[in-house]
């Protein structure tokens, strides 16, 4: 039997309105996640019930209580207590208790109550949830270990690298970097040159403790100086060949021009072969076969080309067959009696240097054919050992990660870790599988032990994620205090504990796994499709996939109307589903409906494009004159374009100079449409918008 729990605000009051109802969601499990979901819930203006098999004690929210309209005490999986929840009255029930099956279970109840409502789970069942996806509509699952591996690879690899994610087979990277007096930004470039179709600016400051916490709240003529911190994300695929770039869309030919004046190319080529470098150093032998080879096959054709130059009569067939035997050692078989002529001709008739050349390529060839005969049956001895010996990697000796706990989060951070080609090393205190045994270097041993084998004072950084918050704490400790240099990363469950280790500790990263996970939770509850998310100084930052349909509050607006009005960054549109996709789209698209549009963002952008509610325009474009006759026509399609006003408005504008723009707009929309116009021969301005 279920017992109501009214909050401490105001009694449970039956919903009556269609706007109520889209708004009101039911969150089944209080435990931390749980807990966590109601908060971020309430953030976004939402009414909250909850159900839960008993009175929430360890509290992580401190005012939970308040932020329920209601709360069951019950079981979630059973229709009547799902009624007292009212059910049929919400927009989303998020089933997030620690248990997989009673999740499950509850999603079958809710969807026979109510057929419209959508269903977030919290499960690892990743092919049980796509068959319920395809059978139940309407269905997403997520496990929150796996969303928060993602946060714990990357800060694993360093401050400058902020996040990397997957989109379309194209790798993007998030990275901050502090500008230097050597840099080639450095006092040359204006912050808004730095946007090109591989890159956008996400942030700008030259104070790093003043970093906005809101995406454009930069000013693109500002020039970087050294010291200047910047972010920005990035394309990091390789052009795969001049002729692809060329043929795939119409803007092709500019990213191919931006891929050779960026020397995009040209660094791409040489972190090529430093990693190609990388790899012959670890493989000796490799090394040694390979140089063999080359000199064996550059002897094999200059001999061949000496012998149809200085030997009478011989033909490419035969000297090339005779170098070859001369490299095998046949000496003997060339000139003891067995010619490669016919009729055969005596051998005193060759020259005698020629014969002394002949006797030196079967000397070299031998000496380089039996190193090749040695390395391979050293090959083929190593490869018979190994199915009765367990390879075991070498630990690395510098610039590597530890990964301490090698739980399903642990496993899974190694795997990322390896995908980003960092080396790293993993300790656990019990036996491993034997699948992963041998992907990454392993020491199985107490912490205190172990911790001395891994070369800790050269390593890059820690990353403790153990099921145990106090056990995470104390074994960063004892990694801070043998290597104080080392960047320490501790997982946890607790927004309590984080928040206090954090302070205490600020040379520690401390991440909640649940905290994280709520926001992916809260996103998905409103509809939204979360591809991937990364850590943007200390707040989570979203990569969001929006699919345009009818009623949705970005239809109709142009990219810089919801880059700038909403908070976010597009960084891939798609007009329809199967025509080429737009890395990092112009300002000047418009979105209509069955758009696809990525884009990154924070829970208060999500909030505000889900409420509509967008920041003011404030600025307004002064069009003074013209200086040339064409300029006329040229400026008022640019206008059109950039600010999405009426074509004849502003070819009205343009023939009754001076004027100003009769719409407002946002600061960087008006100061790349004062620039537009400037190179077009018109001169404009910005004037600070007054409302009368």
């Amino acid at each position: 039997m279920a017992v109501l729990l009214p909050s401490s605000e105001s009694n449970y009051q039956p919903v009556k309105d269609s706007q109520t109802k889209l708004d009101r969601f039911l969150v089944c499990g209080l435990g931390s996640l749980g807990q966590h979901c109601v908060a971020v819930l309430k953030e976004y203006g939402a009414i909250v019930n909850a159900i839960d098999q008993e009175q929430p004690k360890n509290l992580q929210v401190s005012n939970l209580s308040n932020l329920l309209e209601q709360l069951l005490i019950g079981d979630c999986r059973q229709s009547s207590v799902l009624e007292q929840a009212n059910i049929s009255q919400c927009r989303t029930v998020l089933l997030v208790t620690g248990n997989e099956r009673v999740n499950i279970e509850a999603a079958f109840a809710a969807r026979l109550l109510n057929p419209q409502i959508r269903l977030v789970v919290r499960s690892d069942k990743q092919n049980l949830n796509e068959l319920l996806s395809q059978t139940l509509g309407n269905f997403i699952a997520f496990e929150p270990n796996q969303i928060s591996a993602s946060g714990f690879a990357v800060a694993a690899l360093g401050d400058d690298n902020l996040g990397y994610f997957q989109l379309e087979e194209r790798q993007f990277r998030v990275v901050k970097r502090q500008i230097k007096m050597s840099d080639n930004w450095s006092n040359k470039w204006h912050i808004h040159e730095l946007n090109t179709l591989y890159r956008r600016v996400l942030n700008h400051t030259n104070d790093l403790s003043l970093l906005p916490k809101e995406f454009h709240h930069w000013e693109p003529e500002a020039i970087l100086h050294p010291g200047d911190t910047i972010i920005y994300i990035e394309v990091t695929e390789q052009v795969k060949s001049f002729k692809q770039l060329a043929t795939v869309d119409k803007y092709n030919w500019q990213q191919l021009w931006q891929e050779i004046v960026l020397g995009r190319a040209w660094n791409n080529f040489k972190q090529k072969m430093v990693y190609l470098a990388r790899t012959f150093s670890r493989y000796q032998s490799l090394r040694v076969a390979i140089i063999c080879g080359i000199t064996l096959l550059f002897l094999w054709c200059f001999g061949t080309i000496i012998y149809i130059l200085n030997y009478p009569g011989s033909n490419i067939i035969e000297a090339f067959y005779a170098i070859a035997i001369l490299l095998l050692g046949g000496y003997g078989d060339v000139f003891g009696g067995v010619n490669f002529k016919t009729p055969p001709e005596p051998a005193e008739n060759m020259p005698g240097w020629l014969r002394l050349f002949s006797l030196a390529l079967t000397l070299m060839g031998v000496g380089f054919v039996g190193v090749l005969y040695a390395l391979l049956t050293d090959s083929l001895l190593s490869s018979r050992f190994h199915f009765f010996n367990t390879y075991q990697p070498s630990i690395p000796q510098k610039d590597h990660v530890v990964l301490i706990g090698l739980n399903r989060v642990g496993q899974r951070v190694a795997a990322l870790l390896q995908e980003f080609k960092q080396p790293l090393v993993g300790i656990s205190i019990t036996s491993l599988n034997a699948d992963f045994v041998n992907k990454i270097p392993l020491i199985i041993d107490n912490i205190a032990d172990a911790l001395g084998k891994v070369n800790l004072a050269n390593s890059k950084s820690v990353v403790v994620v153990t099921d145990d918050d106090m056990e995470n704490l104390e074994i960063a400790l004892m990694a801070y205090a043998k290597s104080p240099n080392t960047r320490v990363i501790i997982r946890t469950y607790d927004q309590y504990f984080r928040d206090n280790v954090a302070r205490l500790f600020p040379y520690a990263q401390v991440i909640c796994t649940s905290a994280i996970s709520a926001e992916v939770f809260a996103a998905a509850a409103f509809g939204e499709n979360i591809l991937s998310l990364f850590h943007f100084d200390t707040q989570t930052i979203l990569v969001v996939e929006y699919m345009i349909e009818a009623g949705d509050t970005l239809n109709g607006l142009l990219l810089a109307e919801i880059a700038y009005g909403y908070g976010v960054v597009p960084i891939l549109y798609q007009s329809l589903k199967r025509s080429p996709v737009r890395l990092m789209p112009a300002d000047h698209t418009q979105l209509s409906i069955g758009d696809r549009l990525i884009v990154l963002a924070n829970s208060n952008s999500l909030q505000r494009i889900e409420r509509g509610e967008m920041f003011p325009r404030n600025w307004q474009v002064q069009v003074e004159k013209v200086l040339a006759q064409d300029a006329i026509f040229d400026g008022a399609n640019e206008i059109s374009i950039i600010s999405g006003c009426n074509i004849g408005t502003a070819r009205e504008l343009m023939h009754n100079l001076p004027a100003q723009l009769p719409r407002a707009l946002y600061k960087q929309q008006a100061m790349l449409l004062v620039r537009r116009l400037s190179k077009l021969r018109v001169t404009a301005r910005l004037k600070l918008f007054v409302d009368d």
